[in-house]
């Protein structure tokens, strides 16, 4: 009877002994296990890990990597303002024939005020044009002698410059000629005649200022 009552307290503290061994073997390893689990989290730095099932993983203390799958580097963006196309100037190439008998008196070669109201409305026309040249042409008829016509004809393509001058266009871009009665617009057998009221009204054409104007004007 003693020695049945002392082999069962022996074999439960065994028993015992086994088992808080084995607790505590497990629990040094769980805290083995927790700590390498910790160190390996704290240490992956710039490392990402990417699951199976293609999630990305990364230490939440570091800073968020960059250039990989996971966290791309952003594309710049072209913040640069559109280059507009330029758009060519277009050439201009206008004659205007002013009549004689509205620019001036006749035979005289001061404009009277419907010619400058005329001379007003082409320069009003220069706005936004490049003037390269502009050149003022006087004509007579062909009553009077060669030279005197000649006279009288840059005499009035000079007064027409000497305006447009004075209404701000370049001194260095007008120029002027006189054809005198050179070039008439009238055709022979047309005013036939001496002079009269009925022959000066005939050849009213042939009295005349032509201007030409080339440059460009941008659209």
């Amino acid at each position: 009877m003693k020695t049945t009552h002392l082999k069962k307290p022996l074999n439960l503290a065994v028993a015992c002994a086994l088992a808080l061994g084995v607790a505590s073997g497990a629990a040094r390893a769980a805290d083995v296990q927790s700590t390498a689990e910790h160190q390996l989290w704290n240490n992956v730095g710039a490392q990402v890990w990417i699951s199976a099932s293609g999630e990305c993983w990364q230490d939440a203390y570091g800073p968020p990597p960059g250039n990989n799958e996971c966290n791309p580097q952003p594309v710049a963006q072209n913040t640069a303002p559109p280059v507009l196309a330029a758009v060519a100037p277009q050439p201009v190439v206008q004659k205007v024939t002013f009549d004689a008998d509205t620019l001036f008196d006749f035979d005289k070669a001061v404009l009277r005020p419907e010619g400058k109201t005329a001379l007003d409305a082409f320069v009003g026309q220069l706005g936004g044009v490049d003037v390269a040249a502009i050149t003022a042409v006087g004509h007579t008829d062909r009553f009077g002698s060669n030279s005197y016509n000649q006279t009288l004809s840059e005499r009035r393509a000079a007064s027409v410059k000497d305006y447009l001058v004075a209404k701000g266009v370049q001194p260095g871009s007008v120029q002027t000629r006189g054809m005198g009665e050179t070039q008439p617009v009238t055709k022979i057998g047309d005013c036939v005649g001496r002079r009269s009221a009925k022959v000066v009204a005939c050849l009213q054409p042939d009295r005349r200022v032509e201007v030409e104007l080339t440059g460009t004007r941008m659209q």
